[in-house]
């Protein structure tokens, strides 16, 4: 009994020690969805190296970009220039033409006049040439005396010097208008000859000019298209650098948004726990209290259950987070509920009674199997260290374990069954509405 009760009291010592390391680990289970310890994954956290490596990328494409955009401005500056050459010669060769059409035009202009003052002589030299015709038929050419002489009548001779004055005043007149006209054609024709000639030369000079403003213009629009494409590759590259700088550094603050997010989830879940293990250690002591009174002790002297013996009262397993129910998974039957818990959470005996096995279990690596007053058994599985023996008699609320993380486990947790046919290893049955109907509900399923 000496040997038992100074078990009991280191056990409560080490529950003690255990209390405190759990509510420092506690957030890291109770902020898990998943199965029990599983804890969520960390966005990712770029190393200074990348960011640097980012931002170095970036620079040296902004100063790429900026190398190429001087470029650019001077193509564009050169293709103004030649533009403004291009259309200067360009409307040289429109001026060029307009000349030559105008040259054309004066000289058809010239060679109307000239051929309607050719028209007059020749319409004189017709007069001319009937009189002379009259005069050869009438025997001589007459002079002006004779011709006024051989008049046979007053009436004749007024016709004939009529006709004498006329060609007296009228022949020389025409023969001087056929001469000038010569003349004015001439300089005409050799006027518009020249003005077509030197028209014909500025016209092919403007045009040789235009052709070769155009070759220029065009080399160099195909020279700034090709910088221009450059630049448009250099600003997408530079885009990409920045974005790439932008993801990292965002990541850098999603990193650090996600560790005080998630320091301020602990702290809340350690303030959690703290506060569900001392419930827990309250309601045990309670249950404890009640379970010495209840003067139950003929069951621990046979160090069996008894059928007739009170049932006494029932108190949550240990505090933590229910992370996995009562039922089928995967085809296979999960016997009980895992409460996830951090190492060294005390764990209590559900009901008073006596222990039937503690130590390694298949599975569970340690386990303690506890027949209580009432007939059923509890189980207790994956505990880190047990602090009972087989045939110990144990009251409701009494720690007798710590969680751990032993045997089959995927994080700290314990696996707790109830059997109330009282076997060990079979009958089991979902324990949350068990302990629901005995005042000690355990919640989360």
């Amino acid at each position: 009994m000496l040997q038992r009760r100074r078990h009991r009291s280191a056990g409560r010592t080490r529950a003690a020690r255990g209390l405190l390391a759990g509510v420092v680990a506690a957030a890291l289970l109770l902020v898990s969805a998943g199965p029990a310890g599983a804890a969520p994954a960390s966005p990712p956290n770029p190393t200074d190296g990348e960011i640097g490596a980012a931002q170095s990328a970036q620079d040296a494409a902004a100063a790429e970009v900026g190398r190429i955009a001087a470029e650019v401005a001077a193509a564009e500056s050169e293709l103004e220039r030649l533009g403004v050459q291009a259309e200067a010669a360009g409307a040289a060769y429109l001026a060029a033409e307009e000349a030559l059409l105008q040259a054309q035009a004066e000289a058809e202009r010239t060679a109307s006049a000239l051929q309607e003052a050719a028209a007059a002589v020749d319409a004189a030299l017709s007069r001319i040439a009937g009189f002379s015709r009259d005069s050869y038929m009438n025997g001589s050419v007459l002079s002006t005396a004779t011709a006024l002489l051989d008049a046979e009548g007053p009436g004749e001779l007024i016709q004939r010097a009529a006709m004498i004055d006329y060609v007296s005043a009228n022949q020389l007149d025409v023969l001087g208008q056929l001469e000038i006209a010569r003349v004015q054609q001439a300089n005409a024709d050799s006027a518009a000859r020249a003005a077509r000639d030197r028209m014909a030369e500025a016209e092919q000079a403007a045009a040789e000019a235009k052709a070769v403003a155009d070759s220029r213009l065009a080399g160099q629009q195909a020279a700034y298209e090709q910088v221009a494409a450059q630049k448009s590759a250099l600003d997408q590259q530079l885009q990409d650098a920045q974005v790439r700088l932008l993801e990292l550094q965002g990541a850098r603050d999603a990193y650090a948004q996600w560790q005080a997010q998630k320091a301020a989830e602990e702290a809340a879940a350690a303030a959690a726990a703290a506060r569900a293990a001392e419930e827990a250690a309250a309601a045990a002591a309670a249950a404890r209290a009640r379970a010495a009174g209840s003067g139950s002790t003929a069951a621990a002297s046979s160090g069996s259950a008894s059928s007739g013996a009170a049932s006494g009262a029932y108190v949550r397993p240990t505090s933590g987070r229910t992370s996995s129910c009562f039922g089928y998974r995967w085809g296979a039957l999960h016997a009980g509920v895992d409460i996830a818990a951090p190492i060294g959470t005390p764990v209590y005996a559900a009901h008073s009674g006596v222990v039937r096995r503690a130590g390694t279990a298949t599975g569970f690596g340690y386990a303690v199997y506890i027949l209580g007053d009432d007939g059923a058994v509890t189980v207790y599985g994956h505990v880190n260290r047990y602090f009972v023996s087989a045939g110990e008699r144990v009251l409701a609320g009494e720690q007798i374990a710590e969680v751990g993380n032993r045997g089959q486990s995927t994080g700290p947790h314990l696996h707790f069954e109830v059997h109330p046919n009282g076997a060990m290893y079979s009958g089991s049955v979902d324990p949350a509405p068990w302990m629901a109907a005995r005042g000690a509900g355990i919640g989360g399923c």
